[in-house]
C-alpha cells in the first residue's frame, strides 16, 4: 500500500509540472511579444517617460515621496507600486521590453501560484489546472499585463495570491507565527493596489469552502478532515486586523486619491451603469470581442440593459443559493466575482470610463472556478465525459490563446492602441485625443487637427481636446485660434497647471510676456512642484533685473527637480550678477 501511494504522489507532482510548464509556455507564447513593444501615451508617461521622481533612482527623497506625493500622480495610494517603477527604470532605462518583461514575469508567477493555491485547497489537480490556464490566457487580462503602467494590477495580484497561499497553511495549522506571514503579504498587496481591500471578505468565503472551516462549510479540499471546525463570528473576529488595514487604505484612498471624473453622472445613472457593467463582464468573459483600452461612458444605459442585467445577477444569485448545498462553489465564485469588483465598479467615481478590462484581473477568478468546477458537475452522467471535457478544454484554451495574441498587438505602440480604442469603440472622444498628440508629436498635426475635433464633436466642453488643439495651431502659427483653444480649454478646466503652462508658452513666443506670466504663477499656484514654470518664471523675472526674486524662482525648479540641468544653468549664470548675464538667461532655456 505504501508504495502504490508513493507511486501515485510521484506521478502527481509529474503531471503537476508539466501543467506548470504548459502554462509557462503557453504564456510566453502569446505575450512573449511584449520584448520589443514600446512604452504607451496613455499613463505610461506620468508613470515613467516623463516621471522625474522614477528616473532619478531609489533615493530616500523618492522612496519618501512614493508614500506620499505620488497619490498626486496616479490617483492611488502604492508606494510599493512605485517603488518597482523606480527599480525598473535603474535596471532598464527607457528601454520599454525590460518593463514590459517585468508585468509578464509577474503575470507568470500569479498564474502558477493560482494553480497551486488551488490545488493545495481542493485537491483537484486538472481543475486547478484549467482555472490557471483560463486566468492565464484570457484576452480581458491582456491589458494587466501588456500595459507597463498597470504594474499595480499583477503585483498587487501576486501579494494577494501569496496571501492565499500563507492562509491555506494558517488554516491548515493556526497559529500567530502563520498568521504573520498572512498580514504581511496582505499589507504588500495594499501597498500595491487599493483595489485588494476586499481579501478579507474572500478569505471568508473560502472558510467555506473550499477549506471548509466554517461549521456549515462544505468540504472540498484533502485535509479538510484536520482542520476544526469554527463559528462564523470567530471566523470574522480572527480576521479584524485584515480589515482594519483595508478600512484604513479605503480613507487614504478617499482622502488623497483623486477622481479623475468630469461629468459626475447621478447616482442613479452610477448604480445603472454598475449594474450593466457587472453583466457586461459577464459577456466580454464569454465573448471577448471589441476590447479597448477605453470605454466611454455614455450617460443612463437604456432601460431594457438594466432590466436585463438586474434579471439575469438576481438569476445568477437565486441559483446558487439553491444549488449551495450540492454546488458550494457556485456561491462562492459568484460572491467572488461580484465582491472583488465592488471597489472599481463606478458605485464611487475614480475615472470618465463606464468600465475597464483591467478590473477583472482577479474577479474573474471566481468565475472560472464556477465554470472548471460546474461543467464537469453538469455533465457527470454523460458517456465520454473525460474525453469530451478534455476537448473542450483544449478547444477553449486555443481559441482564447488566438484571441490574446491578437489582442497583445494591440499594445505595441501608442498609435495601434488608440486605433484600436477607436475602431472597437463608438464616440471614443479619449482616444481621437491621445491618437492626436501622439501624431502631433511625430509632425502631423494636420491628421492630429481631425483628431481633436473629432473629440470636441463628441464633447464640445473637453478642456484636453481644447488645449491640445490650441496647442498645434500655435505651433502652426494660428495664434488667434490658438488663444480662443485656450481660453476654452481654461474656462472647463480653470484649476489646470498644465493648460496655464502652455498658454503661458504660447503667449511668451509672442512676447506677450506680462499675460505669460500671470499664467506660469497660476501654474505654480495649482501645482506646486511644477519645476518647469518655476524655471520660466526665473527667466522672466531675471530678465526684468528681479534677481534676488528670480534666484528663489530657480532654486525653488532645482528642489523640486535635483536633476533639472537648465535651472541650474541659469542659477549659475545668475549668480555672476550682471546685466550682461541677465541678458543671456533668454530663449535658449524656454520652451
Amino acid at each position: 500500500m505504501a508504495t502504490s501511494k508513493f507511486h501515485i504522489n510521484i506521478n502527481n507532482r509529474q503531471i503537476k509540472l508539466l501543467i506548470s510548464l504548459f502554462l509557462i509556455a503557453a504564456i510566453l507564447v502569446c505575450y512573449g511579444q511584449v520584448k520589443r513593444f514600446e512604452f504607451v501615451a496613455f499613463d505610461d508617461n506620468r508613470y515613467i517617460t516623463q516621471n522625474h521622481h522614477v528616473q532619478s533612482g531609489l533615493t530616500v527623497n523618492n522612496i519618501i515621496w512614493a508614500f506620499t506625493g505620488g497619490t498626486l500622480i496616479s490617483n492611488y495610494w502604492h508606494p510599493l507600486t512605485w517603488m518597482s517603477h523606480i527599480l525598473d527604470f535603474q535596471l532598464y532605462g527607457m528601454n520599454a521590453g525590460g518593463h514590459h518583461l517585468t508585468n509578464l514575469l509577474f503575470h507568470i508567477a500569479n498564474t502558477l501560484i493560482l494553480f497551486l493555491v488551488i490545488n493545495k485547497m481542493t485537491g483537484h489537480l486538472w481543475r486547478s489546472g484549467f482555472v490557471a490556464a483560463l486566468f492565464a490566457l484570457h484576452p480581458l487580462h491582456v491589458e494587466s499585463v501588456a500595459w507597463v503602467a498597470e504594474r499595480k494590477d499583477v503585483l498587487s495580484t501576486f501579494f494577494w495570491l501569496l496571501t492565499m497561499w500563507a492562509y491555506v497553511r494558517y488554516a491548515d495549522r493556526p497559529g500567530l507565527h502563520r498568521y504573520f506571514p498572512v498580514l504581511l503579504f496582505f499589507v504588500l498587496g495594499l501597498m500595491s493596489k487599493p483595489m485588494i481591500v476586499t481579501l478579507p471578505f474572500v478569505l471568508l468565503l473560502l472558510d467555506y469552502w473550499p477549506l471548509s472551516r466554517c461549521q456549515s462549510g462544505k468540504a472540498e479540499g484533502v485535509a479538510d478532515g484536520s482542520r476544526p471546525k469554527i463559528s462564523a463570528l470567530r471566523l470574522i473576529w480572527e480576521k479584524i486586523p485584515l480589515f482594519l488595514f483595508s478600512a484604513e487604505v479605503c480613507v487614504v484612498t478617499m482622502l488623497f486619491g483623486q477622481t479623475k471624473a468630469l461629468d459626475h453622472p447621478s447616482l442613479s445613472a452610477r448604480i445603472a451603469n454598475v449594474l450593466v457593467s457587472y453583466a457586461g463582464y459577464i459577456k466580454k468573459m464569454i465573448w471577448p470581442d471589441n476590447l479597448a483600452v477605453f470605454y466611454p461612458y455614455s450617460g443612463m444605459p437604456p432601460g431594457w440593459q438594466v432590466a436585463g442585467a438586474i434579471l439575469l445577477l438576481i438569476s445568477i444569485l437565486i441559483l446558487a443559493i439553491r444549488a449551495v448545498d450540492d454546488c458550494p462553489y457556485f456561491l462562492v465564485g459568484w460572491l467572488w466575482y461580484i465582491g472583488t469588483l465592488v471597489p472599481v465598479i463606478g458605485l464611487v467615481e475614480i475615472a470618465p470610463h463606464a468600465m475597464a478590462d483591467r478590473y477583472t484581473y482577479v474577479p474573474l477568478i471566481g468565475l472560472f472556478v464556477i465554470i472548471a468546477w460546474g461543467i464537469p458537475d453538469l455533465l457527470v452522467k454523460l458517456r465520454y465525459q473525460k474525453i469530451i471535457l478534455a476537448a473542450s478544454a483544449v478547444l477553449i484554451l486555443f481559441v482564447l490563446s488566438l484571441l490574446t495574441f491578437s489582442q497583445v498587438r494591440h499594445w505595441e505602440n501608442s498609435i495601434a492602441l488608440f486605433e484600436n480604442s477607436i475602431h472597437a469603440t463608438r464616440n471614443n472622444w479619449l482616444a481621437h485625443i491621445n491618437l492626436g498628440a501622439v501624431l502631433s508629436e511625430q509632425g502631423r498635426l494636420d491628421e492630429a487637427v481631425i483628431h481633436y475635433q473629432e473629440a470636441l464633436r463628441i464633447k464640445p466642453d473637453n478642456a484636453d481636446a481644447h488645449n491640445n488643439l490650441a496647442l498645434a495651431f500655435s505651433e502652426r502659427g494660428n495664434h488667434e485660434e490658438a488663444d480662443m483653444h485656450f481660453k476654452k480649454a481654461l474656462m472647463s478646466k480653470p484649476e489646470s497647471a498644465s493648460i496655464h503652462y502652455n498658454f503661458g508658452v504660447h503667449l511668451i513666443k509672442q512676447e506677450r510676456v506680462k499675460e505669460a506670466y500671470v499664467h506660469f504663477a497660476e501654474a505654480i499656484k495649482f501645482k506646486p512642484d511644477y519645476a518647469e514654470a518655476y524655471n520660466i518664471l526665473g527667466i522672466i523675472i531675471a530678465k526684468d533685473g528681479q534677481y534676488n526674486r528670480a534666484r528663489s524662482f530657480f532654486s525653488r525648479a532645482i528642489q523640486v527637480r535635483p536633476d533639472y540641468a537648465d535651472a541650474r544653468k541659469n542659477l549659475e549664470l545668475l549668480d555672476q550678477v550682471s546685466s550682461t548675464t541677465a541678458n543671456q538667461i533668454n530663449g535658449d532655456n524656454l520652451p
